[in-house]
């Protein structure tokens, strides 16, 4: 399932887990929960920034650097920043944490899909520039709609 997919799909068609619902599905009236499912909403927001490529890429990048190095230090990347958010599963939404996952992973295909095109020798520009180019000729960023949906699950608090 993509982004795009999640996102156009009526909720009835999600699929959701037959065990019990989420904390934050559960106990979004408990005054003591509320502000942890904020906070973690605010993460959420916050890595779906740190991890959008665009960011990501001026963040990472450093000049002499070769595509791989530039492929591993990304995906490096990627993955600290969803390791260190974790643990925020339990206060968000299953479809907001769904998003989330999904697009780490898109993300890291792409990476890996552009730096598999590029010739061994390419430069952590080439592999950069050619990263921006498939972001300019897409309809919609992967990471603008996973934005919308965290922030969509959090206005439901309210």
């Amino acid at each position: 399932m993509t982004l795009k997919d999640m996102f156009l799909k009526p909720k009835d068609k999600e699929v959701t887990p037959v065990t019990a619902a989420p904390v934050s599905e559960k106990r979004s009236s408990d005054p003591a929960v509320l502000p942890l499912q904020l906070q973690a909403y605010e993460r959420m927001a916050l890595l779906v920034d740190r991890i959008n490529l665009q960011n990501l890429i001026s963040r990472v990048y450093q000049p002499g650097l070769g595509a791989t190095d530039m492929q591993v230090g990304l995906i490096h990347t990627i993955k600290a920043e969803f390791d260190h958010n974790v643990t925020q599963q339990i206060y968000v939404s299953a479809i907001a944490w769904e998003a989330v996952k999904t697009l780490k992973e898109q993300t890291i295909t792409i990476i890996n899909q552009v730096a598999s095109q590029l010739p061994a020798e390419a430069t952590a520009m080439d592999l950069n520039k050619h990263i921006l180019e498939v972001f300019l000729q897409a309809e919609s960023s992967p990471a603008e709609m996973t934005a919308q949906i965290v922030n969509a699950e959090a206005r439901k608090l309210f």
